[in-house]
């Protein structure tokens, strides 16, 4: 007895030991937001005020200083995120997750991104200012890698850390840039229904653009189907198997001071992106004496792709535009290494690269490319069909002066200067909001935009020998839409069609008209806006469309063959004005009546695998207002049944009776238990967080959360069996800068400042942000300094 005890005392000293050993490693990994340190490089010694949520306020006696400062705090909260961000690009995920990340993998290193990056760095003038700024910055981020704890997934992937360079930020920025991806998504569907259904069913697609719908106004002063649908699946494989940021969409209106209550600029912009943990944006405010900004930066790139300081202000929303293009290739039917190329047939250019894959053997692969581009066919083992399908992507295509762009951005004072770096940004294609302290607002279109002409359409896969030219004819930046100042007193996007562009409505993948009815909707009769008012429209969860979508359809429901329940059900419907707040019925079940529409009206076409690659594109959300009102499309008819032709009546019937049965399936008879809170969720989600043990320590949430797709607060979810919305991607931020009161203007993250899940800032605005709530951006150096948390550098040589 005495030895089990003796035994029992020394397990439990052991365990303690090891608690106060864990707790120890713990303390270690946690960032440090105050003390000394010594940092190589330094002029002269930095201040970093940490205030209440963790956003770094650094003060220097110049930008290098702050810049070397900024890649420093930035690392110690997000390194696991720069570290992930720059490999995608060039083929590093393997490594770290195994062979399941192959195929992503190979489709990422196939665009090209890492070998255009090769290129524009080789170029580079060493003395050019971004360009010493950027060096600073990622000094700071080295520095940290060689001396600071090493943060725990590094641990749990067993990958070592290495020093970052410059092309590690070009690679970061090409990924975001293709993150968009909808071409990838649309095109080769839409090519695939046109050989297997004919070109009737592609009237009713909301192909082209739409003039009945919202604008954003200008103001100046035989097809291989199987390639075609494993080439959508390919991209739908790719980035699924990312667990991190995907830009969606977006937000932003500016107001004039004619529209304010204290007769200053109003600006707000929440960037839809897609959710992950930890979230796209770090929060820094810098100060020196010839430069201020309050940025929003993505991990491993220094310069803030929002920001603003006490003279403007400038956000983002994705233009949408088309930039990538596909082309059938004509092989050489007696020589497989050779197509043909205008004038005879050419040798294809043959590209090797390796992956190094964690566990197991490194791969070798070979891609093909063209004058066009790569070529899809072979690179992921989804694509088996024999006919080349290459690519054709601006992004890698032309000089690369993005970085260029984003320092003059940052560095601009007004709105010329401001307006003069935006012909460099060539892609993604962007809306650029813009706003001031002198009253001016602005929205402009950038991208490298060309010439099509009215014969050629940019959304097909082109037939060999049809298309684009390789050589483009670009449009000069002024023909870019934009609006300086208009009329109306307001500017603002929502991803929606803009006006014309060189008298021609450019193609682009762009998003209903709901968000911008809504944004048009408030904006237009008010004239009193004021920092209360613009919180509460920035977190608006009001449909003006689905309740016309609503009234479209119940006309056609046979109410006789109703019950009394089924009756309310309808009622409640037909009062419905939008609203998705929590305790929303009819929010429920719109959703559930609209995807079985979706399923009974396209599947039958499509089949399995065509259906589900149409419900993640921006074609299904374009399709649903005017396909309720259109009681003639080709569409509506079943074909697999032979013995009738169903119309909308039938279809509309059907599937409000498939959408009340699987409400009564999931939640009972009872009405009032079918609330959107219990269908519409949010969760953020970390790539180890995958692992059910570590969910729990690495994600964030789930949430019940308010909203829905396509409403201001866009709040986006995809449809599938479940009838459970997970949403996927909303506003990264919502931030809103009221120049009559710079100092007390608001923003919130959607989980936290930190990407280190032992720091208290990991998760400490996530319920803020399900609550539509907001903190203050603070810019004031007496209020600032009155942190009890400062992190000095002083020069370490």
């Amino acid at each position: 007895m005495k030895t089990l005890k003796k035994i029992g005392k020394f397990l439990l000293v052991i365990i303690v030991l090891l608690l106060i050993a864990v707790g120890i490693f713990t303390y270690t990994l946690k960032p440090d937001y105050s003390g000394n340190k010594e940092l190589s490089g330094l002029q002269q010694e930095v201040s970093v005020y940490y205030d209440d949520y963790g956003v770094p306020h650094i003060y220097g006696s110049n930008e290098k200083d702050a810049f070397r400062a900024l890649g420093y705090v930035h690392a110690q909260d997000r390194l696991w995120q720069m570290e992930l961000l720059r490999r995608i690009a060039s083929g590093g995920l393997s490594e770290v997750f195994g062979p399941d990340l192959v195929d992503t993998d190979k489709f990422f290193l196939s665009l090209g991104i890492s070998d255009a990056t090769k290129q524009t760095v080789a170029n580079l003038d060493g003395q050019n200012k971004g360009v010493e700024l950027a060096s600073a910055y990622l000094s700071g981020i080295n520095q940290f890698i060689a001396e600071g704890p090493t943060p725990i997934e590094f641990y749990l992937t067993g990958i070592d850390k290495r020093d970052f360079v410059l092309e590690d930020i070009y690679n970061t920025i090409g990924y975001m840039a293709f993150s968009f991806a909808m071409a990838h998504k649309t095109d080769p569907l839409l090519t695939t229904i046109h050989a297997k259904l004919g070109p009737e069913y592609l009237m009713d697609l909301q192909v082209g653009s739409n003039v009945d719908t919202e604008w954003i106004k200008n103001y100046k002063p035989t097809p291989n189907d199987s390639v075609q649908n494993q080439l959508t699946a390919m991209v739908n494989n790719a980035l699924g198997n990312l667990e991190i940021p995907l830009f969606e969409g977006s937000n932003s209106w500016v107001i004039a001071p004619e529209k304010t209550k204290n007769g200053k600029v109003i600006f707000a912009n929440d960037p839809h992106i897609g959710f992950a943990q930890p979230s796209v944006w770090y929060e820094a405010h810098i100060e020196t004496p010839s430069y201020t900004k309050y940025g929003y930066h993505i991990a491993g790139i220094p310069f803030p792709l929002l920001g603003h300081n006490r003279e403007i202000a400038y956000g983002l929303t994705m233009f949408e535009n088309d930039d990538v293009d596909f082309y059938y290739e004509r092989p050489n039917p007696t020589n497989k290494d050779q197509y043909w190329a205008q004038d005879g047939f050419v040798d294809y250019e043959i590209v090797e690269k390796t992956i190094k894959v964690k566990d197991a053997q490194a791969v070798n692969f070979k891609y093909r490319k063209t004058v066009h581009g790569p070529v899809l066919n072979g690179i992921a083992d989804q694509i088996t069909g024999d006919r080349p399908i290459a690519m054709s992507w601006v992004y890698t295509q032309t000089e690369n002066q993005v970085i260029d762009a984003l320092f003059n951005l940052s560095f601009a004072t007004n709105i010329t200067q401001f307006k003069s770096a935006l012909p460099k940004i060539h892609a993604p294609g962007l809306n650029v909001m813009y706003g001031d302290a002198k009253g001016n607002i602005a929205w402009f279109a950038t991208a490298k935009l060309y010439h099509i002409p009215d014969s050629v359409h940019t959304k097909f896969i082109y037939e060999e020998g049809q298309g684009l030219p390789v050589e483009k004819e670009w449009l000069p930046f002024h023909e870019n839409p934009q609006a300086i100042n208009p009329p109306s007193h307001y500017v603002y996007s929502a991803n929606n069609q803009p006006d014309s562009i060189a008298g021609m409505l450019y193609p682009g993948y762009y998003l209903p008209e709901n968000r911008a009815k809504r944004i048009v909707e408030l904006l237009e009769p008010k004239n009193d806006w004021d920092l209360n008012s613009a919180t509460q429209m920035i977190t608006d969860v009001t449909s003006s469309v689905e309740p016309e979508i609503v009234y479209n359809l119940t006309k056609y429901i046979d109410i006789s063959t109703l019950k009394e329940k089924e009756l309310k059900v309808i009622d409640l419907l037909n009062l419905w004005d939008g609203n998705y707040e929590l305790s929303s019925i009819e929010g429920t079940v719109y959703n559930r009546w609209v995807y079985y529409l979706l399923k009974q009206t396209f599947k039958d076409e499509l089949g399995d695998e065509l259906f589900s690659q149409f419900l993640s594109t921006h074609l299904m959300k374009r399709i649903i207002a005017p396909l309720s009102k259109n009681d003639a499309s080709v569409w509506w008819d079943d074909i697999a049944t032979n013995d009738r032709e169903e119309t909308i009546n039938d279809i509309v019937n059907s599937s409000f009776e498939q959408a009340l049965v699987s409400l009564r399936d999931d939640f009972g008879t009872n009405i009032n238990e079918w609330q959107w809170k219990k269908v519409h969720t949010l969760e953020h989600t970390h790539p180890i967080g995958q692992i059910a043990a570590l969910r729990s320590f690495f994600n964030v949430g789930p949430f019940e959360v308010e909203g829905s797709r396509e409403v201001i607060s866009n709040m986006a979810f995809p449809y599938d069996d479940t009838g459970l919305y997970k949403t996927s991607s909303g506003p990264s931020t919502r931030r809103i800068i009221d120049f009559s009161d710079v100092e007390n203007s608001v923003s919130i993250l959607p989980t936290g400042q930190s990407g280190n899940p032992f720091s208290r800032h990991y998760q400490d605005q996530a319920q803020m942000y399900v609550d539509g709530k907001f903190r203050k951006m603070m810019m004031n150096k007496e209020e600032i300094q009155k942190s009890k948390e400062i992190l000095i550098f002083r020069p370490k040589d």
